[in-house]
C-alpha cells in the first residue's frame, strides 16, 4: 500500500526507503552567539513526507515499514541522498538509516 505524500511533492520513494524534510538548523548557540551559514551543523532530525511500501523479503513477502509518514526521526550524520524539488531541499535514505522515532 503506497503512502499518499504532499500534493507539492511528486517523488514517490521505492522499496524501503523515505523522503524526509530535515529539521532547521540553530540560529543560536546555548549561550546566545548567533551562528553563520558555514558555522551551522546539519540537524540529524527530520520529518518523514514520504515513505515506501517495504522491503521485499527471500519469500516474495513485503515486510512492512516501521515508520510513517509524519513521524520526527533522527538520522545517521551521513545518511541519504539530497534532492531540490519544487525549490525544497529534502533527504532520500534507506529505513536502515534512521536510527529512531522522535515521540
Amino acid at each position: 500500500m503506497a503512502t499518499k505524500t504532499k500534493s507539492k511533492l511528486n517523488l514517490r520513494p521505492l522499496g524501503d526507503r523515505v523522503i524526509l524534510q530535515r529539521a532547521e538548523a540553530e540560529d543560536m548557540t546555548a549561550g546566545g552567539i548567533l551562528l553563520p551559514e558555514s558555522a551551522k551543523d546539519k540537524p540529524k532530525e527530520g520529518k518523514i513526507v514520504a515513505a515506501g511500501d517495504g522491503r521485499i523479503l527471500e519469500d516474495g513477502t513485503r515486510q512492512a515499514m516501521n515508520v510513517k509518514v509524519g513521524d520526527r526521526v533522527l538520522f545517521s550524520s551521513y545518511a541519504g541522498t539530497e534532492v531540490k524539488v519544487g525549490g525544497e531541499d529534502y533527504l532520500i535514505m534507506g529505513e536502515s538509516d534512521i536510527l529512531a522515532i522522535i515521540d
